[in-house]
């Protein structure tokens, strides 16, 4: 059995606050109620939170992947590919939100970049 080392556990209590801090702008969007820096920055917003995410869930799984038709797929940046996706057609159902495939290309943008630095990073 491997044991996670501190530094690996920097990155996991990182992913974890993180999580917490995503999960609930993603409560005050489906409410209406987000403040207006991350509402007249839509776009932007989407890459920022997307890349960190994707950044520091990446570096929490220690930049895992799994084999899929004998591709490796990197674990976190798939599954939170396929989180968006969902995520993004479900606001179709909400009173306050909508779909937007521009918000959807924002957030898979960030998904690469985060991506991308992670496996750059040293650390």
């Amino acid at each position: 059995m491997k044991t996670v080392t501190s530094a690996r556990w920097i990155w996991i209590v990182c992913a974890i606050v993180f999580a917490a801090i995503f999960l609930t702008i993603l409560f005050f969007a489906y409410q209406g109620t987000l403040p207006a820096i991350l509402t007249q920055n839509d776009k932007l917003a989407h890459v920022i939170l997307y890349g960190i995410a994707t950044f520091l869930g990446h570096k929490a799984l220690n930049n895992r992947r799994i084999r899929i038709l004998n591709i490796p797929v990197p674990i976190f940046p798939g599954l939170f590919t396929l989180f968006t996706f969902g995520e993004e057609l479900a606001q179709g159902l909400s009173p306050n939100r909508s779909l937007d495939a521009i918000d959807l290309i924002a957030s898979f943008a960030g998904i690469v970049i985060g991506y991308w630095l992670a496996e750059r990073s040293k650390l």
